[in-house]
């Protein structure tokens, strides 16, 4: 772990996508058109409440951390406000947590490479459920019975540093692949379309300049150089486009 500010920095990162091609073997004919003009499926609103995934403690745990990997500061609120905690849950709770569409047949590193991303034949839901559980008997160890929303913000960043480093790796206990996990989702979190339940009112969004969904980009094109000065849009739209008791 770096300091507090130099975390938040860590988290100014840009993103890739992966695209696939399909192809056919021979010609077929298609009696219309595969798609429906003007038909689209967005994705449901995650919305705060009740946890989906994590159980009470769990929840307390990860807002703590969070709240540690991304502090609150000058710069902006802190990963529990920003709605990161309840970004993980919600993808635990759905296709992601059940590693839907992901090979999931070994051989698994013990070591891998930073580039081979997780390795493990347990689903990112069932490697939280046993990583939490072990992280929370580690603490409880280390610190004196203590839950980790109990540790103070120093107790919680020596924590958070000895699994950054591996140094709390056992055979009982991988400390370090639950930290990337939680890093690795925290920024996803903090940077993701508001709509998934993170980047609240696009907190991350308004830091780094990103325009967010905003369809035209060719007036700003037509002026390089220039500072970006409109506010960020989401696939929810802005707050104050939305109807009372409405999605917008």
């Amino acid at each position: 772990m770096t300091t507090p500010r130099g975390t938040r920095r860590r988290f100014l990162f840009a993103t890739t996508a992966l695209m696939g091609l399909a192809s056919t073997a021979g010609a077929r004919t298609i009696e219309g058109l595969p798609w429906t003009s003007n038909e689209v499926y967005p994705p449901a609103e995650a919305r705060p409440g009740p946890w989906l995934f994590f159980t009470a403690d769990e929840g307390a745990a990860i807002e703590a951390i969070v709240d540690r990997l991304i502090p609150q500061d000058d710069l902006g609120p802190g990963g529990k406000e920003a709605g990161c905690a309840v970004f993980i849950d919600r993808q635990l709770a759905g296709p992601y947590g059940r590693a839907e569409g992901v090979y999931m047949q070994g051989p698994f590193p013990p070591n891998p490479l930073p580039t081979q991303g997780f390795q493990s034949p347990l689903t990112p839901a069932q490697a939280y459920r046993k990583g939490l559980t072990g992280l929370a008997a580690h603490a409880a160890r280390n610190f004196g019975g203590r839950k980790i929303p109990q540790l103070s913000a120093e107790e919680l960043d020596r924590l958070l540093t000895s699994l950054e480093k591996r140094e709390a790796n056992s055979p009982e206990f991988n400390g370090s692949e639950i930290f990337d996990l939680i890093f690795n989702n925290t920024m996803e979190g903090f940077f993701a379309d508001p709509i998934y339940g993170g980047n609240r009112d696009m907190v991350a969004w308004k830091l780094i300049g990103f325009p967010g969904t905003r369809y035209d980009y060719r007036d700003v094109l037509a002026k390089p150089g220039m500072p970006y000065g409109i506010p960020p849009v989401s696939l929810l739209g802005r707050s104050e486009w939305r109807r009372p008791g409405g999605r917008g």
